[in-house]
C-alpha cells in the first residue's frame, strides 16, 4: 500500500528484501523531497541572521521541533532538544544530569536488555562517582518480572534507564511499572525509545518518564538527527553538554551565561535539513497511522515466527508468543555462523538482515550465544518478503555442505 513511496524498494533491476529496519529505515519520497526542497529554496544558518533566508530556516527548524513535541505529546516544545541520535541523547543525560546528581554509593539501574548506548554512559557515571550500576534481569523470553523491579529499584536508586523495546528480542518492557516504582523511591527515569518511537504511539506525559530519547533514521527520517525529550524542570537544572555558538546569553573574557531552553543544549550549527526531514517523516507516519503500523508488523512477525519455528535446526530467541514482539525477531541456524547466514542470503536472494551481537553483548552473553541473525520489519514490508526470506533460510545449511 505504501511501498510505492520508497524509491529504494522499487528498483526493478535489483529488488531488495530489506529486513534490517531495526538498524535504519528506508526513506519515502516525501522525506527526500522535504530535504531537497530545503536546500534548493531555504538553506541558511538559522537563529543567526535577520535576512529572509535565515528567518525561513529558523521557522522551518522550529516547526520541526513543534512537530516532534506533538508527536510524543511533550508539554512544551522547549522540552525537545535536537541531537545527532539516541546515543548522543543518552550521553547528554549521563553527563549533564548523571555526573552532577549522582553521589558515592548511589545506585543506577538498567536492564540486561540494553543497547550499548544505554550501558556505556552509565558505566562511566558509576565509575566516576563511585556509584553502583545494577541490572534488572529477565526470564528466557525477555520479560522483566514485578519481583525484579521491586528488588532492584530501591531507596538507593537515583536513576533508572531502560529501553522501551529490545533491539534484539523485540519485547516491550513494562515501562509503566518501572516508572511508578522509580518515582516512588525518588528516582528519575530515562527511556531509550530508539526501537519504540518508530513502532508505538508514545505519550511522554502519560508515561510520566523524565527523559525520552530516540533517533530519526529508525523512523523514515535522515541519519544524523536525534531527539531528547526532558521535563522542563530537569532540563533547566542541568548544565550544558556542549559549549559554543548560539547556546549562550552573554560571554565575557572569563565567564559566560547560557541561553534558555532549548538553545542551551544545541551548541553550534544545527542539522536543519535533518530536522525538516524528521518533520516530514512524522507527517508521513501520522498519515499511515500507528494502528496500521502495529497491525502490519504483528502480521509479519507472526508469519515469520510460525514459518521459522517449523525448521528443526533453527533456534528463535525471545517471546514464544509473536504478539508480544514489536518488529524484531532474532534466531540462529545450527552449525552456521550468523555472518555466513547473512552473506549467503544476501548473495543468493538480495536479502538484507543483521548478523552479530547487535550492540548488546551483555544480553547475548545472558542468552548464551555470541551472536544471532536478526530480522526487523517496518510497515512497508510484505508477506512476500517473509516468504522469500524463509525460502532462502531453508537453503543455508545445504549451501554450507550439510545433508539435511
Amino acid at each position: 500500500m505504501f511501498r510505492q513511496d520508497f524509491p529504494i524498494l522499487n528498483d526493478i533491476n535489483n529488488p531488495v528484501v530489506y529486513l534490517d529496519n531495526g538498524a535504519t529505515t528506508q526513506k519515502p519520497q516525501a522525506v527526500i523531497n522535504a530535504v531537497r526542497d530545503y536546500y534548493i529554496a531555504e538553506n541558511a544558518n538559522p537563529l543567526r541572521g535577520l535576512y529572509s533566508l535565515s528567518v525561513k530556516a529558523t521557522e522551518a527548524y522550529e516547526k520541526a521541533r513543534q512537530s516532534v513535541a506533538k508527536f510524543i505529546n511533550a508539554k512544551e516544545s522547549c522540552e525537545i532538544i535536537f541531537t545527532r541520535n539516541t546515543t548522543e541523547s543518552l550521553n547528554l543525560i549521563a553527563y549533564s544530569y548523571g555526573m552532577n546528581k549522582i553521589q558515592e554509593n548511589d545506585e543506577i539501574v538498567i536492564s540486561i536488555l540494553e543497547h550499548h548506548s544505554n550501558i556505556l554512559p552509565w558505566q562511566m557515571v558509576a565509575k566516576a562517582k563511585k556509584a553502583t550500576l545494577k541490572y534488572m534481569y529477565t526470564d528466557v523470553e525477555g520479560n522483566i518480572s514485578d519481583e525484579e523491579i521491586l528488588s532492584k529499584i530501591t531507596e538507593k536508586t537515583k536513576i533508572v534507564s531502560i529501553t522501551q523495546v529490545s533491539n534484539v528480542l523485540g519485547v516491550k518492557t513494562p515501562l509503566e511499572k518501572i516508572i511508578k516504582r522509580a518515582h516512588a523511591v525518588g528516582a528519575i527515569v530515562v527511556v531509550d525509545g530508539a526501537q519504540g518511537a518508530p513502532h508505538l504511539a508514545t505519550d511522554v506525559q502519560k508515561l510520566d518518564c523524565d527523559f525520552y530519547a530516540f533517533s530519526g533514521h529508525k523512523m523514515l527520517a535522515p541519519m544524523g538527527i536525534g531527539v531528547l525529550y526532558g521535563k522542563k524542570s530537569l532540563l533547566e537544572e542541568m548544565p550544558p553538554f556542549l559549549r559554543g555558538g548560539e547556546m549562550i546569553d552573554m560571554v565575557t573574557e572569563q565567564d559566560a551565561t547560557f541561553a534558555p531552553l532549548p538553545e542551551k543544549f544545541e551548541a553550534g550549527t544545527p542539522n536543519v535539513s535533518g530536522a525538516i526531514g524528521l518533520k516530514a517523516a512524522i507527517d508521513y507516519l501520522n498519515n499511515v497511522g500507528f494502528d496500521k503500523i502495529e497491525a502490519q508488523e504483528k502480521e509479519l512477525i507472526d508469519l515469520a515466527y510460525t514459518e521459522l519455528a517449523k525448521i528443526p535446526y533453527v533456534t528463535i530467541y525471545g517471546p514464544k508468543n509473536p504478539a508480544l514482539r514489536y518488529g524484531v525477531l532474532s534466531f540462529n541456524i545450527e552449525g552456521v555462523h550468523p555472518h555466513d547466514v547473512s552473506s549467503l542470503v544476501d548473495y543468493h536472494g538480495n536479502i538484507a538482515l543483521r548478523a552479530g551481537h547487535h550492540c548488546a553483548q551483555p544480553l547475548l552473553k545472558f542468552l548464551k550465544t555470541p551472536s544471532t541473525n536478526r530480522i526487523s520489519f517496518y510497515f512497508y514490508n510484505t508477506k512476500e518478503d517473509v516468504y522469500k526470506f524463509i525460502e532462502q533460510i531453508k537453503q543455508v545449511r545445504k549451501w554450507m555442505g550439510y545433508n539435511d
